[in-house]
C-alpha cells in the first residue's frame, strides 16, 4: 500500500483540501508530530484513526515499525503540525526507506508557509531559495548568513518567536539593510505582515508569538 504524504493547514483549519480529508479517512494509520494538535484537526473533520507520534526525536527509531506496516499492505499517512511534510519537518528518512523498498508514495498537496509567504511578500518570486531554520551552532550559522551576501535570489527562512530578534540583528550585521518581510500567524485571524527594511523592522519588533516565515530580498535589490 502507498505511503501518503498529506499537507495540512498552516493556520486556518478550513484550508484542508477535500482530497486530504478523503485520504485520511481511508488510511489505517496516521503519523503525526503531535497527537494533540493532530487530534484538533482530525476531530473537526470527523476523522478517527490510529495515531502514531512521529517526530524528529523518534523518527529513526520508529521508521522500521512504519515500514513493517507498509509491507503488510497497511495504508499509512504522514502529516506534520502544519503545511507539507518533510519541509523543515520529519519524513525524509521514511521516504528514503520507502523508495528503497519500492513502496509507492503519493503526495496530497496543499498549504505551505513557504509559498504563502512568498506570494504575499511583494518580493520577486520567479527565483528563490528556501533555507528553513538556520543552524544553531555559531560557526555554521555565521557561514550560512555570510552566504546570503552574494545571493541574488529571494530567500525564505523559518524562525521561532524566541529567536526572531536575534535573527534580525544578525541579518543586519552580516548582509546589511535589505528589504525584508515578516509573516506571522499566516492564514489565521491575527495574521500579521510587516514589509520594510531590516533596520526599520528591528525598531518595532513584532509580537513574539507564533512561528515566523521570513522573506528576505536578494543582493541585487
Amino acid at each position: 500500500m502507498p505511503l501518503y504524504l498529506v499537507a495540512t493547514p498552516i493556520g486556518n483549519l478550513e484550508d484542508m483540501t477535500i482530497r486530504a480529508i478523503s485520504t485520511l479517512q481511508d488510511v489505517a494509520v496516521i503519523l503525526c508530530e503531535d497527537t494533540r494538535r493532530a487530534g484538533i484537526l482530525l476531530n473537526k473533520y470527523d476523522i478517527h484513526k490510529k495515531l502514531i507520534s512521529y517526530h524528529e526525536h523518534n523518527e529513526r527509531e520508529k521508521t522500521p515499525r512504519i515500514m513493517a506496516l507498509l509491507q503488510e499492505d497497511r495504508k499509512v499517512a504522514l502529516i506534520c503540525n502544519a503545511g507539507m511534510p518533510l519541509i523543515s519537518d520529519p519524513g525524509y528518512i521514511l521516504v528514503q526507506e520507502a523508495i528503497k523498498k519500492d513502496i509507492p508514495i503519493s503526495v496530497i498537496p496543499g498549504p505551505s508557509a513557504v509559498t504563502t509567504a512568498l506570494v504575499i511578500s511583494g518580493l520577486p518570486v520567479n527565483n528563490f531559495i528556501f533555507e528553513g531554520f538556520l543552524p544553531k551552532k555559531a560557526g555554521r550559522r555565521k557561514k550560512k548568513l555570510q552566504s546570503f551576501k552574494e545571493e541574488n535570489r529571494t530567500i525564505v527562512l523559518f524562525e521561532s518567536p524566541m529567536r526572531i530578534k536575534k535573527l534580525l540583528n544578525e541579518l543586519l550585521d552580516v548582509i546589511g539593510d535589505r528589504p525584508i518581510v515578516l509573516c506571522r500567524e499566516l492564514t489565521k485571524y491575527h495574521e500579521e505582515i510587516q514589509r520594510a527594511r531590516i533596520s526599520e523592522v528591528i525598531k518595532k519588533i513584532p509580537v513574539q508569538k507564533g512561528e515566523f516565515t521570513v522573506v528576505l530580498g536578494g543582493a541585487d535589490g
